[in-house]
């Protein structure tokens, strides 16, 4: 038995010093094809020291060896001398054998060191003087995924796939190419691979991305069993929370929507979307006072939010309290930070408490943006007829009558107005 071996023997057996003895003598006396394997074994057991001290010494001995240098490149990239790492990189001429395997030690470093583009082109330079090779294949699709290129990534993964390879580097191509798929909006496609994959094996970022494209598919009840099970294995995966009372609320499963919105907020506190949405669960189970509650917290979050500006200020004139909407919508207004919503709502809240020459300002505004929507032509008209504005009145009821023909009154008063 070589004395490399005996040392891998005690390593094994957590035996250090006696590994260390016996590693000293391989260094003497071992054949260097044994140093050789017994560096790339050291490599992979993560004791670089031991593997580069090797490689050194066959550098030495065998100069024109350009795979000792990649190796050597490959600790220095783990031990993060990138400089050093490149210094062997560029030693490895094109005409070298092991140009290909260092121009995919080249794209990892430049990969950790988010060089995208660097990377691409190294790999890509590496795929063409060896297009039938799966591991630079496998390490640009990687690439793309990485990058969220997916569309890029999906023909790599397809053809390792179809060659017979379904893992790689302990990863799961069938996975990747149904995450890769659900990520460019193909869902149909992701989902026929991601099915294939036992619930119970996926990795949390799988089981949210099939999950996903479920509710994308709206098959719902499919999407809510894998984002309850997603919740209950790793209850601080945040995103999943706004997706499953999403699907519980298309499902009209109101109550539970909210529970789970409720859940969420209390690992994700921060997130403003999420109050809002639970508002908006909470409004549709008619307790105004929680959706305020809570609308109240996603404004203060975000106060540049609009969305949180417009439910709010549409719940005070649903419950008709004109000063609280009055001074909610005003500030947005005077910055000119505002939504025509906003407009609509602080000309109701204007006419209710008699400023008509500020309701005739803020209908002005928001009438330009409405002209398709019944609801806030009608109320607009019987202003305007109020204010006397025939010509606003007018065109408000041609835009009316021709959305609503069969409203006799409005037809009516339209005769009215083009006959008078």
């Amino acid at each position: 038995m070589s004395y490399a071996q005996t040392a891998l023997d005690q390593l094994e057996k957590g035996q250090l010093t006696e590994f260390k003895r016996q590693y000293a003598l391989a260094l003497r006396h071992d054949d260097d094809d044994t140093l050789f394997s017994l560096a790339e074994e050291l490599y992979s057991l993560g004791f670089l020291n031991q593997s580069r001290r090797i490689y050194e010494k066959l550098l030495t001995k065998y100069p024109d060896e350009d795979e000792l240098r990649t190796n050597l490149a490959d600790i220095a990239i783990d031990e993060d001398k990138d400089d050093e790492a490149l210094n062997y990189l560029n030693q490895v001429k094109p005409t070298s054998p092991a140009y290909v395997e260092s121009l995919m030690v080249a794209a990892d470093l430049y990969q950790t060191q988010e060089l995208f583009e660097v990377s691409e082109q190294k790999l890509l330079t590496a795929k063409k003087l060896a297009p039938d090779e799966p591991v630079i294949t496998f390490a640009l699709a990687e690439l793309y995924f990485t990058m969220r290129e997916f569309r890029k990534a999906i023909p790599l993964y397809l053809d390792l796939i179809t060659a017979g390879t379904t893992e790689m580097s302990n990863v799961n191509l069938v996975e990747r190419l149904g995450v890769a798929y659900a990520n460019a909006g193909r869902f149909e496609q992701a989902i026929g691979y991601l099915k294939q994959i036992h619930s119970g094996e996926m990795t949390p970022d799988v089981k949210f991305e099939t999950a996903f494209t479920y509710l994308q598919l709206k098959e719902r009840p499919a999407a809510i069993r894998l984002f309850t099970e997603l919740k209950e294995t790793d209850p601080n995966y945040t995103s999943l929370y706004p997706y499953l009372g999403q699907a519980l609320e298309a499902e009209n499963r109101l109550p539970e929507a909210l529970t789970a919105l409720q859940e969420g907020l209390g690992v994700d506190q921060y997130n403003e979307k999420l109050w809002l949405q639970a508002a908006h669960v909470a409004t549709r189970l008619d307790n105004e006072d929680l959706a305020e509650k809570y609308l109240k917290k996603g404004h203060e979050l975000d106060h540049d939010d609009l969305s949180a500006v417009i439910q709010l200020s549409n719940l005070y004139v649903k419950q008709e309290r004109w000063d609280d909407n009055r001074d909610l919508v005003q500030p947005y207004i005077q910055e000119q930070n505002t939504d025509p919503q906003l407009y609509w709502n602080l000309a109701v809240t204007a006419e209710h408490q008699e400023d008509f020459s500020a309701a005739r300002a803020d209908y002005d505004a928001a009438a330009p943006f409405f002209m398709d929507q019944p609801d806030f032509l009608k109320p607009a008209i019987y202003f305007y007829r109020e204010e006397g504005a025939r010509d606003q009145v007018l065109k408000l009821l041609k835009a009316y009558v021709q959305l609503v023909p069969d409203d006799e009154e409005m037809a009516l008063m339209l005769e009215s107005y083009q006959t008078d």
